[in-house]
């Protein structure tokens, strides 16, 4: 008898957790200005970001490609609330990388959270599921002229 409530058991705890096939992998877009306009935002002061193709000045050194790859527990949160903290998370990443190096600028930031480089000036690409939303982010940590 002990032996059958246990495997009723496990199988009814089997039953009640998803499998992955069930899980919720989004792509979404998201405008940048959204989070860069926070208050989370003004802390990254002296380096300025260039999304996407958007002009910068001319560069006068480079340090280089930085990939930045950020997770946000996403549960009981809105998919734009969890990906703009995913977003700004990697953005500070870059912040902090360029501030180290003596840096000004970070250019040519694109999305490739999905395997394939998404780039635009006015908006970011994020993964979201229903506990974890993901940002990744690329771009070249510059000092600008």
């Amino acid at each position: 008898m002990v032996t059958l409530r246990c495997g009723l058991a496990t199988a009814m705890l089997a039953l009640a957790i998803p499998t992955v096939a069930d899980a919720r992998d989004e792509r979404l877009r998201f405008p940048i200005a959204d989070p860069m306009a926070t208050t989370t935002a003004e802390q990254f002061t002296g380096v300025r970001f260039f999304f996407g193709e958007s002009r910068h000045p001319p560069v006068g050194r480079s340090w280089g490609t930085l990939s930045s790859r950020k997770t946000t527990n996403a549960f009981g949160k809105s998919d734009k609330a969890a990906c703009d903290w995913a977003f700004l998370s990697a953005v500070k990443s870059f912040w902090e990388r360029a501030q180290s190096e003596g840096a000004n600028a970070v250019i040519g930031i694109k999305s490739t959270t999905t395997g394939t480089p998404f780039s635009s000036s006015t908006e970011y690409e994020c993964r979201a599921g229903g506990v974890i939303a993901r940002v990744y982010l690329e771009g070249t940590v510059v000092q600008i002229r």
